[in-house]
């Protein structure tokens, strides 16, 4: 088990990274009930490990503390009671330390139960709580550049996120029949299987993503102000919230914020991001196009840039034919979601390349837009 320990330690290790170069003060923030403290992350991520791994199947492991599974759970009801999501940023205790002296000691309890003999089960189990961590290390990161990019000051840190692009011109045919969907090797979430087949009529899918500055024409061109472009949900929310340009975007200044850069030009050759479904959709009825099945965009993968952005489909987030979620606790970790969300592919910039995969499937209600978010077309 030599390699899961080392696979645990580098994992573990990068969470803490993702941190080091935020003040004490930014691991408290939580501007949004979306967003979750940087110092929840890194307690949620460690209590996951305890009470999922050490808890069940090390039978003198105690808890490190009685009300920590109360702090850091999240959405596990059947794992007990826990403090309301939009009250992380109200806690002030454990402080940081505190959180990361918890991840030591969890760390080192971890590593002694992985050098022993492990059941096929533990391991499963602790396979699942790393890509679980990898998933919030990616949380983390959406998380970080909203408390930092509504700060007045917009502030820039040393946290290097690649910068996404948008890809070759052109269109990739896919020629209509019978497809087999979902995945059967590797890791994969429950949510990624059964395989089953699908039939696709013939399509064609962008090989480009739609840039900054092809969207920039779609506002000039009044689109947030055009109801018939927008599902009546979106029209709602573009008027209540007084939407009229992407996340982050300063449409007056040619401006958007960016970790690494602060406020900074906007690229107008650079793929458009942090679009809610809303705005992917109205955009695709402006040119004329729509947005890809999640079954066109799986079918594409292998001749398309993965990894840049995650891309909005028109597919509702359900489930596939034959799906069972696991018993107990774990099994809340992804079927119980599944109504009023809408289903994104492609994997992002901020998503472990080892979690890139043309069978992943994302998923946020529509009107969400703070994680790395784009479009690309199908006709």
């Amino acid at each position: 088990m030599t390699e899961l320990v080392e696979h645990y330690s580098r994992v573990r290790a990068h969470t803490v990274a993702l941190c080091n170069a935020l003040e004490i003060e930014d691991h408290v923030a939580q501007p949004a009930i979306f967003v979750s403290p940087p110092k929840w992350h890194l307690g949620h991520t460690t209590w996951f490990f305890e009470a999922f791994v050490l808890e069940p199947f090390v039978a003198e492991y105690r808890a490190h503390h009685p009300s920590y599974g109360f702090v850091f759970n999240s959405y596990y009801h059947s794992a007990g009671d826990r403090t309301p999501r939009v009250a992380r940023g109200s806690l002030t205790r454990p402080t940081v330390s505190e959180v990361r002296a918890y991840r030591d000691v969890v760390d080192r309890a971890m590593r002694e139960f992985l050098l022993g003999e492990l059941t096929d089960d533990m391991a499963t189990r602790v396979v699942l709580g790393l890509e679980h961590e990898q998933q919030h290390q990616e949380l983390l990161i959406y998380d970080i550049k909203y408390i930092l990019g509504l700060n007045p000051l917009f502030p820039s840190i040393d946290l290097p996120v690649r910068q996404p692009q948008v890809g070759i011109p052109g269109w990739l045919q896919i020629d209509g029949g019978m497809y087999q969907i979902g995945a059967r090797e590797g890791f994969f979430f429950d949510n990624e299987a059964p395989q089953h087949a699908v039939y696709l009529p013939n399509s064609e899918i962008s090989q480009s993503l739609v840039s900054n500055g092809e969207y920039l024409a779609f506002i000039h061109a009044g689109g947030y102000r055009q109801p018939l472009l927008w599902l009546d949900e979106g029209w709602t929310w573009v008027q209540q919230q007084g939407v009229e340009a992407p996340l982050y975007w300063h449409v007056n200044d040619r401006c958007v914020y960016d970790l690494e850069k602060g406020l900074t030009e906007l690229d107008e050759s650079a793929p458009v991001q942090h679009l809610s479904y809303y705005e992917a959709d109205a955009y695709a009825r402006f040119v004329g196009m729509r947005l890809p099945t999640e079954f066109e965009r799986e079918v594409a993968a292998a001749d398309l840039q993965n990894g840049q952005l995650w891309e909005w489909s028109q597919s509702a987030y359900g489930s596939y034919p034959g799906f069972r979620a696991s018993t107990g606790a774990i099994g809340e970790y992804n079927g119980k979601f599944m109504v009023n969300q809408m289903v994104l592919r492609g994997g992002s910039v901020a998503t472990p390349a080892d979690q890139i995969r043309p069978t992943y499937r994302n998923f946020f209600h529509p009107d969400e837009r703070w994680m790395y978010s784009g479009l690309r077309l199908a006709r």
